[in-house]
């Protein structure tokens, strides 16, 4: 929802969201514009972004009874979306207030009556619930980094040490508290936060006030410069800190009693979230924090690493599945520290245990195998760039050279077979082009409705248009030609892009012979990839010892 204001019309909402709401493509929903003299008109956004009136658009549905009946639930979050836009935290928090009796002025006054009848129906802490799922599905689409996301949450529970039920766990950096919350399940346990944005953590101490968490406490400020948790130590640190982010005020701090492993550059300022989590344990104290896969090995973070390692404060690296963190394009890691009991002294024996489940999926088992698991020496790790990924100290050590070997170099040999077979037969053809050269323009098909759009990708919108057809004449060199800009980028221009006039059964013979090369394309980019592998087994086997060349 882009509309950040109440609409007099009511909520509004996209074209992406109707089609959710149908259950039908976004390509759908543009020929029901086109085809439908009734379709709603838009009432607000921009030309290429329009936005509809969810009451029209609902009614509509209904009358062509391609619509699902809408929840009380479905439409107070579409309400919110109308209201809040991207200020969508302010609205929670709103409604968490007035479902906990607080005052809640900002509350829009078509809001205030959904909030006040769902609360007759529902119990207050299954609905604060509810929106916060929406809220954190919401974020996972949109690929942002306002919440903790649900896979990663996981990860930090399942690698969590069991703590007693008293026990004091901490967030500094806590958002809306999913993660803070999460961790510290119990009901006894004493759980204390701070966040930076207001609204995230007026609405995280809400939540835990409906959850009946008595022992939760949620402070605002920046914890880096402004610690209202000075005096705290914790059983457990869990946090998800802001990544990248260069100005976390090291100019102001460079004194601060809490670097005692070394001062972080500016790059570095998930060291500095990390050393500040590390101040607030006790002894015996854990800290469970995630961190981008780059801090692992980064030049200006090495003296840090180095002191982790060396004070025996550093106990494990996990590197999670790829796509535990949308917001993250490497995988990310999880760093395992623990605080010495005072009567230890700093254990320079102590090995660091590296877990690689970069193999997994990304919703997969998170109990690591053996070969996914290696115990370093400190000896190993402290060298010029105290490297602590884990797949760097995994691949020597289970790497099975031979059954790796065997096992590429008989799927390549049957790929290689299969591709032969791929590739269509193919006739001499009488020229200049199909159809006597008689072509359509895609601008035109596309302003009848026959074609659409599913992201950049066009697809037919008719059963009197093959797509394969369509998308393999828009891929030949002639349109490839024409869509293409003199820096050399590669851009499909409808406006100039052609296809052959055909009728539909010629159109899927063409189709056939189209989607065949496709995949033999496909075939021959995967043959590629399997030939780099297998050339690298190849080569670090005979390297290191593990294969040698047939008498």
């Amino acid at each position: 929802m882009t509309d950040n204001a109440a609409s007099p019309v009511g909520p509004l909402v996209t074209g992406a969201e109707i089609a959710r709401l149908a259950g039908v493509t976004r390509a759908a929903v543009s020929n029901w514009r086109r085809r439908h003299d009734d379709f709603p008109a838009p009432a607000g956004g921009a030309a290429n972004s329009p936005l509809f009136a969810l009451a029209e658009v609902q009614e509509w549905l209904d009358r062509q009874r391609k619509g699902q009946e809408m929840s009380p639930e479905v439409e107070l979050w579409q309400a919110l979306r109308a209201a809040y836009g991207d200020q969508m935290v302010a609205g929670l928090a709103e409604v968490a207030a007035a479902l906990a009796g607080r005052p809640a002025p900002g509350l829009p006054d078509d809001v205030a009556p959904r909030v006040r009848k769902l609360a007759r129906t529902a119990a207050p802490a299954d609905l604060v619930n509810g929106l916060t799922e929406r809220f954190m599905d919401s974020a996972r689409r949109a690929g942002s980094e306002q919440v903790t996301p649900e896979r990663v949450v996981r990860a930090v529970r399942h690698f969590a040490p069991e703590l007693p039920s008293d026990a004091t766990v901490f967030d500094p950096a806590c958002g809306i508290g999913v993660l803070l919350l999460s961790v510290a399940s119990r009901p006894g346990m004493r759980c204390r936060g701070q966040e930076l944005d207001v609204d995230s953590a007026r609405f995280a101490q809400l939540r835990a006030d409906l959850l009946g968490r008595s022992g939760v406490r949620v402070v605002t400020g920046d914890s880096l410069r402004a610690d209202e948790w000075a005096d705290l130590r914790a059983d457990l640190v869990v946090c998800d800190p802001p990544a990248g982010v260069t100005e976390w005020g090291r100019e102001e701090l460079l004194l601060d009693s809490r670097w005692e492993l070394g001062t972080p550059s500016k790059a570095e300022g998930e060291l500095a979230w990390l050393q500040h989590a590390y101040a607030h344990t006790a002894p015996g104290g854990q800290v469970l924090m995630v961190m981008p896969a780059s801090v692992a090995y980064r030049k200006a973070g090495r003296r840090i690493r180095s002191e982790l390692v060396r004070r025996g404060i550093l106990r494990q690296v996990i590197a999670l599945p790829p796509g535990t963190a949308t917001s993250h394009a490497l995988p990310v890691h999880l760093w395992c520290l623990r605080r010495p009991e005072r009567t230890e002294g700093a254990d320079t024996n102590r090995t660091v245990r590296m877990v690689d489940l970069t193999g997994n999926g990304p919703d997969g088992d998170l109990e690591p195998r053996p070969d996914q698991i290696a115990d370093v020496s400190p000896i190993e790790l402290l060298d010029d760039t105290v490297d602590l990924t884990p797949g760097s100290h995994l691949r020597s050590r289970h790497r099975d050279y031979s059954g790796e070997y065997t096992a590429l170099r008989r799927e390549l040999e049957d790929q290689i077979r299969r591709l032969a077979a791929l590739l269509p037969e193919l006739a001499v053809g009488c020229g200049p082009g199909p159809s006597g050269g008689a072509t359509t323009g895609i601008a035109d098909l596309v302003g009848a409705g026959l074609v659409a759009y599913e992201g950049s990708e066009p697809v037919s919108a008719s059963d009197q248009l093959d797509t394969d057809y369509l998308q393999g004449f828009l891929r030949s060199s002639v349109n490839t030609r024409r869509s293409t800009s003199a820096s050399g980028t590669y851009r499909l221009d409808a406006r100039s892009s052609r296809i052959p006039r055909m009728g539909i059964d010629e159109q899927r013979r063409y189709g056939a012979a189209f989607r065949a090369v496709s995949e033999f394309e496909e075939g021959m980019r995967k043959a590629d990839e399997l030939s780099r592998r297998l050339a690298e087994v190849a080569r670090d086997g005979l390297a290191t010892g593990a294969l040698t060349p047939e008498e």
